[in-house]
């Protein structure tokens, strides 16, 4: 474990400062040039525990812990805990155990703002005997009808020059809960005027009586994340708080708490792009609405964009990883296309997935000249890109499974697999041909193929040079596995879903983002798959083994990707 805090995946400072060279390192090295901070970098992750994170939050968790590495600093973990009204242990878990699981510890540095309400009290109070804040009535409709516009300057609320004493009085009891909710707020006393329309007068404190998941009912009043967050910093000695380009607006009002408050740390604030990917939504309210509204089965559905959702589809921390250091730290707003994070996965699991042949929808196959009560064994490897990976036996028998669309009776051009009177080559196995088709009487559906066999072609090999321009995957029938597969689809039919003025995002999920297939047969080895275990079926994809709803004799595929890379051709065509 390095300074930072980072593990697994280690890597030397210089090649740290590579993966993460960008304009918040340059900031960083100035600092470090001029000793505005002695040398030191310390950094942190702020998450508001008011859901699960996501691939957006991951290229933060990255860069914090990663920025942190690189420059033998420390990065913290602090908790966002301000609003009662959304918050849950739950969450609070969840975010624990997702940073955990993308390679990087707070080591003993995990923090909630909650941890310094007494403290921000004590600021706000000190703002009030300076005469720098005070308690307003207005209503929250009114305080955004006098703060004005862009272009016309706001009003001072009718409360704004209350006296120090009577301000601090009324702030007393605030807390001491005499007040509705919403019937009072406390408000920094800055400039009604500033072109900045954060810095007219910000709520600072305001009523919320809810329990807290960490501090019970002991407060009533709960501050801003204006206002808890750069005095958290401070408090904490952080050096750079890393954001996202939404706060860049906010930075006068963060510097102007430091200031007036004369913090001993002024801790410098950064803004950076925040990731947006294609095809997907990073609200987490939106997100929060798909959960609720049951567009998906919960927040580590396979189709969520969430860390969770993406673990137990079949991602990896280190392909997360590789796709925050491949899209870099940008100072303006963009879209990645998700294709690009497919790719980080495909590249990964193509040299690390065992093989294995499995069968999503079967149609019988019977190979009328070959033994009745044989079974041969054949030697395939377990994954050609890794010759360490060793080699399995597959059994064959007389009857296998195939997949129906490797079956067709009528044949388009250039269709090179199983037809009438054609001949293609199992896998690793026998040539078969194509003699016979039995059907339903009453649909007229396919169920059986007759074939025979050449048994000197025996492990696929052409015993006289003869072409076999068709190879197609198999299993035994006698030996399979039964599974249940899940495919899935991006969620949304849209590339940029709800961005289309008076479009409903939840309007635009794709009603196919998910096919259940129930009745797959597997090769036997597959039969003691362990959860999260990740495997390449030829040429169907990538699947892994479901973590949550897979059990023992009763195993269920995600399909994490599919084999086609369309961000490899991209990026050749570049």
């Amino acid at each position: 474990m390095d300074a930072g805090g980072r593990v697994n995946e280690e890597k030397s400072l210089d090649q740290d400062k590579k993966l993460y060279s960008n304009f918040i390192q340059d900031f960083i090295d100035e600092d470090t040039e001029n000793n505005r901070y002695g040398g030191r970098v310390h950094t942190r992750f702020p998450p508001e525990p008011n859901g699960y994170l996501h691939i957006g939050h991951a290229k933060s968790i990255c860069l914090n812990f990663g920025i942190a590495a690189q420059n033998r600093g420390l990065c913290n973990l602090r908790f966002d805990d301000t609003n009662p009204v959304k918050e849950d242990i739950e969450y609070v878990e969840s975010i624990k155990e997702d940073i955990k699981w993308l390679g990087f510890d707070w080591e003993d540095r995990l923090y909630y703002a909650s941890d310094y309400f007494d403290r921000l009290y004590d600021c706000a109070v000190k703002l009030i005997e300076m005469g720098q804040a005070y308690v307003c009535d207005l209503t929250a409709e009114e305080i955004r009808e006098y703060r004005g516009t862009l272009t016309q300057a706001g009003k001072e609320s009718p409360y704004r020059n209350r006296s120090i004493d009577e301000n601090l009085e009324l702030f007393r009891r605030m807390r001491d809960g005499e007040f509705e909710d919403g019937s009072k707020v406390l408000r920094a006393k800055i400039d009604m005027a500033s072109p900045n329309l954060n810095m007219r007068d910000p709520v600072i404190y305001r009523i919320v009586k809810a329990e807290h998941h960490r501090t019970g009912n002991k407060w009533c009043i709960y501050p801003m994340y204006d206002f808890a967050h750069p005095l958290s910093d401070s408090f904490e000695s952080i050096t750079h708080s890393i954001c996202t380009l939404e706060f860049e607006d906010h930075r006068p009002l963060y510097n102007w708490f430091l200031e007036t408050l004369d913090m001993e740390c002024k801790t410098r604030q950064i803004e950076f792009a925040r990731l947006n990917l294609s095809y997907t939504v990073m609200s987490k309210r939106k997100l929060l609405r798909l959960v609720k509204e049951g567009y998906v089965r919960g927040w580590d559905d396979p189709r969520m964009p969430t860390i969770s959702g993406l673990r137990r589809r079949g991602y990896t921390p280190e392909s997360i990883r590789n796709f925050c250091a491949r899209i870099g730290v940008a100072k303006s707003n963009s879209v990645v296309d998700i294709a690009l994070l497919e790719h980080c996965i495909r590249e990964e699991l193509n040299q690390k997935a065992t093989r294995a042949m499995a069968v999503l929808r079967p149609l019988k196959v019977i190979i009328d000249n070959y033994p009745e009560d044989s079974v041969e064994y054949f030697e395939v490897p377990n994954n050609p890109e890794d010759p360490a990976a060793g080699t399995r036996e597959v059994p064959f028998s007389r009857v296998i499974y195939i997949e129906q669309d490797d079956f067709c009776e009528n044949p388009p051009k250039k269709y090179f697999r199983l037809a009438p009177g054609r001949e293609v080559r199992l896998k690793s196995a026998y040539f078969i041909k194509c003699v016979d088709v039995v059907k339903d009487d009453a649909t007229g559906e396919i169920i059986e193929v007759h074939c025979t066999y050449d048994p000197d072609s025996r492990g696929g090999n052409s015993p006289d040079g003869r072409k076999v321009r068709g190879t197609i995957h198999w299993v035994s029938a006698a030996h399979a596995v039964d599974a249940e597969v899940r495919l899935y689809n991006s969620l949304f039919n849209d590339a940029n879903p709800g961005a289309d003025e008076g479009v409903d995002f939840v309007d635009q999920v794709n009603p196919d983002s998910l096919e259940v297939i129930t009745e797959c047969k597997l090769e036997p080895g597959l039969k003691t798959a362990k959860p999260g275990e990740m495997f390449q079926f030829l040429r169907l994809g990538y699947f892994c083994v479901d973590a949550v709803d897979s059990k023992e004799n009763a195993l269920v595929f995600n399909r994490t990707v599919s084999l086609k890379d369309t961000w490899a051709k991209i990026s050749n065509k570049g």
